[in-house]
């Protein structure tokens, strides 16, 4: 990326990626256990000059208020270890495995957490964290991400994703991306989307509806992994709504992960959100120029922010979603935490160390060395850091936003 030197590697071709003759290509049959994968080399012709590339963008600018106290402005969600040792943003980047390796895997986020997010993430280079200069939503994200890939990789295939959802089944994510690559591959026009099957009637979530299948996704390489064409987005509905969605059958979670080519995504922005686009192509003139960082300052914060499902999916033409083979939560709130981490014979889940008493179907998390004690209580959160402390009923944990706000009235910047 511009501004920034790397070491050069004899495998990598002029625009720093790695040629077809170091590639393996990663291949997925039944019966192999999820997270492994078989493996086999693809040795090109000698005039095969290679074909479009895989790229994962995570997008990870988020800033986790509803997990207050613990996700901070400079330590928000995606940073934190919420299920097992690893970070959310680093079990985001090891699901990927083998299948696109770290020089072409980037990071999207706020300029303040780069520091903190090349500390998780050593084995990137340095250049693959991108700093925004400010929030300005999904479109603006994918717009910048997609220049930067263009710029490297003319021809490349982007994986889109959030840095903050848990993915049970890496091996599975890893077949679906394979799958949606390969039906980009047969029209590069398609955009592909992940959608998750309904488990319940869920208020929080976007939904997608299916039309007609479109056929096997990826041959017998992948089978049993269904696509369809899409109908049409629908935005969060009423509980009524929902129930009328689980009952269909045919609406699906939207997941939030995208693919599609790089100079796809950036003609639908300039066909449907001109103003973005232009600001994006302006800083994509100045990639590989002194005036690339001021550039980047100045346009990005022109922007008029908002997200890409209503900026392009909603009204995109060529929309196939694949109904999503792994478990995915999006870890949205504290009660998440029960889904993540093995509740005790009283029903309690516990990040840390606690004592209860007469405590039941509670959430109580904790740093090192603190202990929480709870007496004759019951679903409640109780969540211990070392400046400020969340006591909150379970049922209210939509207003852990509202104690944020408050906090920031007072003028109690530093707690957040």
């Amino acid at each position: 990326m511009p501004g920034r030197g790397r070491q050069q590697d004899d495998r990598l071709g002029p625009r720093g990626f790695f040629t077809p003759e170091a590639m393996s290509v990663t291949v997925f049959a039944e019966g192999v256990p999820d997270g492994h994968v078989g493996r086999r080399q693809i040795i090109p012709d000698a005039g095969d000059t290679g074909t479009a590339m895989l790229h994962a963008v995570i997008m990870a600018g988020g800033s986790g208020t509803r997990f207050w106290p613990a996700s901070r402005r400079l330590v928000p969600k995606q940073l934190l270890a919420l299920s097992g040792q690893r970070t959310m943003i680093q079990s985001t980047v090891d699901r990927l495995g083998d299948l696109i390796p770290p020089s072409r895997q980037m990071i999207v986020t706020n300029k303040i957490l780069v520091d903190a997010v090349r500390e998780q993430l050593p084995q990137l280079p340095a250049e693959n964290v991108v700093g925004e200069p400010c929030k300005r939503d999904t479109a603006p994200c994918v717009g910048l991400a997609a220049a930067l890939v263009q710029h490297k990789d003319p021809d490349g295939t982007m994986a889109v994703m959030p840095s903050d959802h848990v993915i049970a089944s890496p091996g599975k994510f890893q077949a679906a991306l394979a799958a949606a690559e390969q039906l980009i591959e047969e029209d590069p026009t398609r955009i592909v989307t992940f959608g998750i099957k309904p488990t319940y009637p869920a208020e929080s979530f976007g939904y997608i509806q299916a039309a007609e299948p479109i056929g096997a996704a990826h041959g017998e390489t992948a089978d049993g992994i269904s696509a369809y064409k899409v109908k049409q987005f629908r935005e969060k509905p009423d509980h009524e709504t929902a129930e009328s969605y689980l009952k269909a059958g045919t609406y699906f979670w939207n997941s939030g992960i995208f693919l599609w080519r790089a100079s796809t995504i950036l003609d639908a922005m300039q066909a449907k959100v001109p103003a973005i686009s232009e600001r994006i192509a302006a800083i994509a003139a100045s990639m590989g120029t002194d005036s690339y960082e001021e550039t980047l300052e100045r346009e990005f914060t022109a922007i008029k922010g908002t997200s890409i499902d209503y900026a392009v999916m909603e009204s995109y033409d060529n929309v196939v979603m694949i109904e999503a083979p792994f478990p995915w939560d999006d870890v949205g709130s504290w009660q998440a935490l029960s889904r993540l981490n093995e509740p005790d014979a009283d029903d309690n889940t516990v990040v840390g160390s606690h004592v209860g008493i007469d405590t039941k179907g509670s959430i109580i998390m904790t740093q090192p060395g603190h202990t929480v004690v709870t007496i004759d209580v019951e679903d409640l959160i109780v969540v211990q850091t070392a400046d400020a402390t969340l006591v909150a009923p379970k049922h209210a944990e939509e207003r852990v936003r509202e104690a944020v706000k408050a906090l920031e009235e007072r003028g109690l910047t530093d707690l957040l």
